[in-house]
């Protein structure tokens, strides 16, 4: 196995504990049940979400667009009191991100994760941030994995990548990088599986 230098870390399932956010559901309990159908068309037919997620629109249009009045009010309260810091990343992060370079590969609208690592402060132990609202595309397209391993300097094979999506680890997987699922979802995995950042010290370990 080549020696690994870098390890590629999604966010949302992996150093937050909610793997799929818990925005639309803070949408629809913000909004009256007389507003729900428009906001299933926004986020299903319009695809507001995903574009926001892909830098075509930014979080205060598309927050705007969806009905907020205060859309950075929205955002703060949403990111500080509806998503989780799993406890045990910072102490992981404290030791371990001066062995290997930290690099942040997440899908997510722009001004979204940049609240999220600064609120956190988590930007002191990333050497990179390749985020889905910066770059234009998304987990699990091969571009958004070669533009990564392009910024980093990395060859593929230097590389771990842990993501809760089996779909993502597939497309790293085949590009030569190392998978290793971080199952918040209980899905079914034939490769490298971890419960825990203790799991992933583990792994480092060997």
């Amino acid at each position: 196995m080549n020696h690994k230098t870098t390890i590629l870390f999604d966010m949302y399932g992996v150093i937050l504990e909610e793997s799929k956010g818990n925005f639309i559901p803070y949408t629809f309990q913000h909004f009256g049940k007389e507003e729900h159908e428009r906001l299933i068309r926004q986020f299903k037919k319009e695809q507001l979400f995903t574009k926001a997620g892909n830098g075509e629109i930014t979080s205060n249009t598309f927050l705007t667009m969806l009905g907020y009045d205060n859309p950075e009010y929205h955002m703060r309260n949403y990111i500080e009191n509806y998503l989780t810091l799993d406890n045990a990343f910072i102490p992981f992060a404290e030791k371990y991100h001066t062995q290997y370079e930290f690099v942040l590969l997440s899908n997510d609208v722009s001004e979204w994760s940049s609240y999220i690592t600064d609120y956190y402060r988590l930007n002191q132990y990333f050497k990179d941030k390749i985020v889905s609202g910066d770059v234009k595309c998304r987990k699990p397209d091969k571009k958004i994995y070669e533009l990564a391993l392009e910024k980093i300097q990395r060859a593929p094979s230097e590389c771990y990548f842990i993501d809760n999506s089996v779909q993502n680890l597939k497309v790293a997987e085949e590009l030569g990088i190392s998978p290793i699922l971080f199952n918040r979802d209980n899905e079914e995995y034939t490769g490298v599986i971890i419960n825990s950042f203790e799991e992933l010290e583990n792994i480092l370990k060997r």
